[in-house]
């Protein structure tokens, strides 16, 4: 910043080095000025020329005007559902958008950060047994980050193995684990059921528990785990494995060593990707989890929604504020996020 300071400065003083600026930049000024010109003239002309600055002109107007058209169709929803969370009407069926609304506050967040959730309380009679949203958030935040480290863990030991080790049922494996990918997540919910509630801890279903409900996201979560590793384990040069052993360095100091570190990028995506199933999935919450105090944002959410009515302000709110700390996690990782994808398209 104080380099730029000063060559602004520079730039306005009459020494020769200011004095030399000033002559360049307005070279490039009156350079720039009569190219401008010379198409503006040659648009015009019935000409080779004026033929293909007309026809590049109109591509990249049909292309801005496109793309224009794109960016108003996926701003729209998200235009509206600020203007609901910030009218205080709370209406039940909002028809209509004003991005502004009448009256607007921020009531609605209000309600939602401070107020308890009377539909999610272990004695309906007492407030204080209610659950609210510090609660919820600690609740969705260890579900989210329990299904990130169980996808993690898992997925890159059997990503390496796939990855690097010759055995029987191998591609097998793969076209399985694609298999599986294409299945929704409530496929698998009544085996999950049956299989948690036979395993107790504590005196109670390894269901009913938070663990519980992270491996069941884990489960789901690990297909694309694994695929996703193992194709950027792939892209790892075996030499530097090899240059290591003959150092004297184990399998696993290799794969903890070298291989991980190599491979932040994907993992970055694989951590994006299991926190945000384990923050935004309420099913299988809903069916395994009986105890309110272990209930969780995407839960309370859920909630809002009545059958016959849903206070759509309030609701909008609470989305808005679910949506940040995924979005905070994407800046947080987006370094990583974009070098992944640029080294998978060269090594590709």
């Amino acid at each position: 910043m104080l380099s730029k300071f000063l060559s602004l400065l520079e730039f306005f003083s009459s020494t020769p080095a200011g004095q030399a600026r000033r002559a360049a930049f307005a070279h490039r000024l009156r350079f720039g000025v009569s190219m401008l010109g010379h198409n503006f003239v040659d648009f015009f002309r019935p000409t080779e020329r004026g033929g293909k600055v007309r026809k590049a002109f109109f591509r990249q107007l049909g292309l801005q005007l496109f793309l224009l058209t794109i960016t108003l169709i996926v701003l729209f929803p998200i235009m509206w559902i600020f203007s609901m969370a910030l009218d205080p009407r709370n209406i039940d069926k909002p028809l209509d958008l004003t991005l502004i609304p009448p009256g607007a506050s921020l009531a609605a967040f209000r309600k939602v950060l401070i107020e308890p959730f009377p539909l999610l309380c272990s004695n309906p009679s007492d407030l204080s047994t209610c659950m609210t949203f510090s609660r919820l958030l600690a609740n969705s935040l260890i579900v989210a980050l329990g299904t990130s480290v169980f996808s993690v863990v898992l997925g890159a030991s059997a990503a390496y193995a796939f990855s690097r080790f010759n055995f029987i049922g191998r591609q097998a494996g793969m076209i399985g684990f694609i298999v599986l990918l294409m299945l929704p997540s409530t496929a698998t919910l009544a085996p999950l059921y049956v299989l948690l509630s036979q395993i107790r801890v504590g005196g109670e279903a390894l269901r009913q528990t938070l663990p519980g409900l992270m491996i069941a996201y884990a489960s789901g979560t690990l297909p694309f785990a694994i695929w996703n590793l193992k194709g950027y384990f792939d892209t790892v040069p075996k030499e530097l494995e090899e240059a290591a052993i003959i150092d004297g360095a184990s399998v696993t100091q290799t794969f903890l060593r070298i291989i991980l570190p190599l491979s932040v990028p994907a993992l970055a995506v694989t951590v994006l990707f299991s926190f945000m199933s384990g923050w935004t999935e309420f099913v299988l919450a809903w069916t395994f989890l009986d105890n309110p105090s272990r209930f969780t944002l995407a839960m309370a959410l859920r909630s809002m929604q009545g059958q016959f009515a849903t206070p759509w302000s309030e609701f909008s709110a609470m989305s808005i504020l679910m949506s940040i700390p995924i979005i905070l996690l994407f800046f947080a990782m987006q370094r990583y996020i974009v070098s992944g994808l640029t080294v998978g398209g060269v090594k590709g």
